[in-house]
């Protein structure tokens, strides 16, 4: 890792942040919002949204749209 940041003069803070998951240092501009947990980390380590999270799946219609009607054994 390079001693200095190049300046990001895009944004408007030129400030370094450090990410508390992998603790390198980086831009500040350059933190992204965890969704899970509503954490700032840097781009690499941002995950997804975890599916445990998200509300349950509709059930599936499995019923018959024709049925067999029953007949007698004999």
């Amino acid at each position: 890792m390079p001693l200095y940041l190049p300046v990001n003069l895009d944004g408007n803070k030129v400030s370094i942040a450090i990410c508390p998951r992998c603790c390198m240092k980086i831009q500040y501009d350059d933190l992204r919002q965890d969704p899970n947990n509503l954490n700032w980390y840097c781009a690499e380590c941002v995950d997804l949204y975890d599916p445990w999270r998200l509300p349950a799946r509709k059930t599936e219609d499995i019923s018959l749209r024709h049925p067999r009607p029953d007949t007698e054994l004999e």
